[in-house]
């Protein structure tokens, strides 16, 4: 969207939630959002806004979107009692990996600190249960953080980002284009490969007496199930999945094709009575366990 149009700012959030490919919005209306809810009637045609009863709900909504669409989940919520409504699920998709943005509306820049009604220092709330969290206080700053947002929610472990715009914001006119985001110099969403933690995750191995793979979500949202049965055939593993793998674990033991990754452990007592170790691969560790399938298959069989 390289040509430039003036328009106002509350316009440009909702091209730019679709010029990032968004169709659905999850929200509930209140006062410091409703210059982005009358803009919504120009775009029924491309984004379709579900009316949820509470905001807790719209946020919960955007995350089981984007756990079953796989693209990022975009609620929004007025000021104030709407994003302390959001907390919980946002938190909740901090913990889960789960890539969402939530839009929240915010009084005038100049009331920030004043507290005006229904004011909220949603920055600093969010800032602990989020990866991402920026206050627009200028119309021209939406397409740039939007950008961002979406950037941060999708790559490396997804999350959830929160964009607090205040009212001036909204209906300030600029000169609007969109410029998706490819890179920023401070976020690094594939860290460099860890040869020690590697190193001593092999070690933990090989000293464990009955080892078990508990396969949780980061193996699945980074891709790496292959690698997860490469290292339980290397091993010799049995492995047990958790909640949000069952799905994924069901469907490589249909195949029949991995068989030695299915092997259940004959006395689960036995097991809980023997060392045990934990060894946790994250979403974005890809290449660390790789590595980690690797230096098992040279140390651990005989």
């Amino acid at each position: 969207m390289a040509n430039k149009q003036k328009i106002k700012g509350a316009e440009a959030l909702l091209l730019s939630l679709i010029a990032e490919g968004t169709d659905t919005i999850f929200g509930y209306p209140g006062g410091q959002v409703i210059p982005i809810y009358d803009h919504l009637y120009h775009h029924t045609d491309r984004l379709h806004h579900i009316l949820t009863r509470h905001e807790q709900g719209a946020v919960h909504a955007a995350q089981g979107y984007a756990r079953a669409t796989g693209k990022v989940g975009v609620c929004l919520a007025t000021s104030g009692p709407g994003a302390t409504n959001l907390v919980t699920g946002i938190a909740d998709a901090m913990l889960d990996s789960t890539p969402i943005v939530c839009i929240t509306g915010q009084v005038p820049a100049a009331l920030l600190g004043t507290d005006a009604f229904q004011e909220a220092d949603t920055i600093s709330m969010t800032m602990p249960i989020s990866k991402w969290n920026y206050q627009v206080t200028k119309a021209s700053e939406i397409p740039r953080a939007i950008a961002r947002a979406y950037y941060i929610a999708r790559t490396g472990r997804p999350g959830p980002v929160v964009i607090d715009i205040s009212k001036n914001a909204q209906v300030e006119e600029f000169d609007f284009s969109y410029k998706p985001c490819i890179y920023l110099r401070s976020y690094h969403p594939k860290p460099e490969l860890d040869k020690q933690a590697v190193a001593r995750a092999v070690e933990m191995l090989n000293a464990s007496e009955k080892p078990l793979i508990l396969v949780g979500q980061g193996v699945k949202l980074a891709g790496a199930e292959r690698r997860l049965v490469e290292l339980a055939e290397a091993a010799g593993l049995p492995s047990y999945p958790l909640m949000k793998t069952i799905e994924r674990y069901n469907e490589l033991c249909e195949t029949g094709e991995d068989a030695d990754f299915h092997k259940k452990p004959e006395d689960l007592q036995a097991i809980e009575k023997a060392p045990f170790y934990a060894i946790q691969i994250t979403p974005n560790t890809n290449d660390s366990f790789g590595q980690l399938a690797i230096s098992t298959k040279a140390e651990v069989l005989d």
